[in-house]
């Protein structure tokens, strides 16, 4: 049992394939990703418009407007 404590001492430490800053960049992306994609299904397939549009800011302050009119 001591043996394989005194192995587990005298390894390196492990190194990173992908860094820490670099994983959190990359989930970023990909939330950002599927939000867009999100958006874009929802707008185009579900509310049978062009999917495109709902990358437009003018779509987004309509539904702004929408909203705080109500």
């Amino acid at each position: 049992m001591e043996e394989k404590k005194q192995k587990r001492s005298l390894r390196r430490p492990r190194r990173r394939l992908i860094p820490i800053w670099l994983r959190l960049v990359i989930v970023f992306v990909l939330v950002l990703l599927s939000g867009m994609i999100g958006a874009m299904v929802g707008y185009g397939v579900i509310g049978e418009g062009n999917a495109w549009d709902a990358l437009k800011p003018a779509t987004w302050q309509h539904i702004v407007d929408l909203i705080e009119k109500q």
